[in-house]
C-alpha cells in the first residue's frame, strides 16, 4: 500500500503533499503490461493523481486528469478518489522509444509535447468542474504545474518519478507538490527554490530508503512545518456488473435492440483493471426493457 503524506508551515503559508507511489504504479504496470517508457508516463500520471485526490475535500469527491497530446502512447487518464486511490488507462500501452541522450526514459517524446491537459473534478456541483491548459512539456510534472498556476492561479512545484527494473517491473515510484499559500513570504519562497535545487530526485531518494516523511521535510528544509494528516492509498478500479449495466442503458434503445438480436454474448472488458463482463441476449433484452421505461 503507497502512503500520503500532508504538511503545512506553521505560519501557513506554504503546503507540501508527498506519496511513494510505487506498489499503485506496480500494480498499474502489472495490469497494463506498459513498456518502460509507458509505465514512467503513466507512473507520473496516477501518482500525481493520487495527490490531487488526496487533496479534495469532499470523501465523494473525485478527480480525473487525462492528456490528450500528440505522442505515441495516445490518450492517458488517471481517476483518483478523495483517499488517494486511483487506477489508469493508456490508449497504446507499448511504446519503444530510444533514451535521452542522459540516458532517461524519453518520457516526453511517448507523451507529445503538443495536446491539452484535462482535470475533472466532480466535487458534488450540477455540473462537474473542468480545467484544461496546453501541454507545455509532455514530462508530466511540469504539465501538472502549469495546470496549479494557469486554471487554479496556485503557485506550485510538482516533482514526479518513477524507476522502471531491467524486468520492466516498477522499483519505485512517488513525488511531491508544494503551493505556495496567499501571504508567503519571500524568505519562504527562497528557502523552498533552493531546497528543491539541491535534492535528489524523488526515485533516488525513494531508492536510498527515504520515508516519505524525510522527503517531505527535505524539500521544506529551513521552514518550520507541521503534519497534517496520513493517509494508505492504492490501485483501486471501482467498475462493477451494475456500472456497466448502467453504462448500457444509456448507449439508448437502439444500440440494446441490435446488440440483443446478436446470438453471441456482448463481453465488455473495464479499461482500468480489465476485468471482462459478460452479458447473454437475454439479459441485453432485460437492460433494453429497463432503458424504455426510463
Amino acid at each position: 500500500m503507497g502512503k500520503i503524506v500532508r504538511y503545512i508551515t506553521t505560519d501557513g503559508s506554504a503546503f507540501i503533499i508527498a506519496t511513494d507511489s510505487t506498489d499503485m504504479v506496480y500494480e498499474m504496470e502489472q495490469i497494463h503490461k506498459t513498456s518502460a517508457t509507458v509505465t514512467a508516463a503513466l507512473g507520473r500520471l496516477i501518482t500525481g493523481a493520487s495527490m490531487m485526490g488526496d487533496m479534495l475535500k469532499s470523501k465523494e469527491d473525485t478527480i480525473t486528469v487525462r492528456i490528450d497530446a500528440n505522442g505515441e502512447c495516445g490518450d492517458l487518464i488517471a481517476v483518483s478518489d478523495y483517499n488517494g486511490n486511483a487506477r489508469a488507462y493508456v490508449q497504446n500501452p507499448v511504446v519503444e522509444l530510444p533514451l535521452k541522450p542522459n540516458g532517461k526514459l524519453d518520457v516526453s517524446g511517448a507523451v507529445g509535447t503538443q495536446g491539452q491537459l484535462y482535470v475533472i473534478k466532480d466535487i458534488g456541483l450540477k455540473e462537474p468542474y473542468i480545467g484544461q491548459v496546453p501541454i507545455i512539456s509532455g514530462e508530466i510534472a511540469e504539465d501538472l504545474t502549469n495546470y496549479f498556476a494557469q486554471s487554479e492561479q496556485t503557485p506550485s512545484v510538482c516533482a514526479l518519478g518513477v524507476l522502471v527494473n531491467p524486468d520492466l517491473t516498477v522499483k519505485k515510484a512517488g513525488g511531491y507538490i508544494i503551493q505556495l499559500l496567499p501571504g508567503c513570504a519571500d524568505e519562504i519562497i527562497d528557502k523552498i527554490e533552493n531546497n528543491i535545487n539541491s535534492i535528489k530526485s524523488v526515485t533516488s531518494m525513494l531508492d536510498d530508503g527515504m520515508s516519505v516523511d524525510e522527503i517531505a521535510m527535505a524539500a521544506m528544509q529551513g521552514i518550520e512545518i507541521e503534519k497534517l494528516d496520513e493517509t494508505v492509498a492504492a490501485y483501486k478500479c471501482n467498475c462493477s456488473r451494475q456500472r456497466i449495466e448502467n453504462a448500457l442503458i444509456s448507449l439508448g434503445e437502439k444500440e440494446l435492440i441490435e446488440m440483443s438480436q446478436d446470438t453471441k454474448n456482448t463481453d465488455i472488458q473495464c479499461h482500468f483493471c480489465n476485468k471482462e463482463y459478460s452479458f447473454t441476449p437475454q439479459e441485453i433484452k432485460v437492460l433494453l426493457n429497463k432503458a424504455i421505461k426510463k
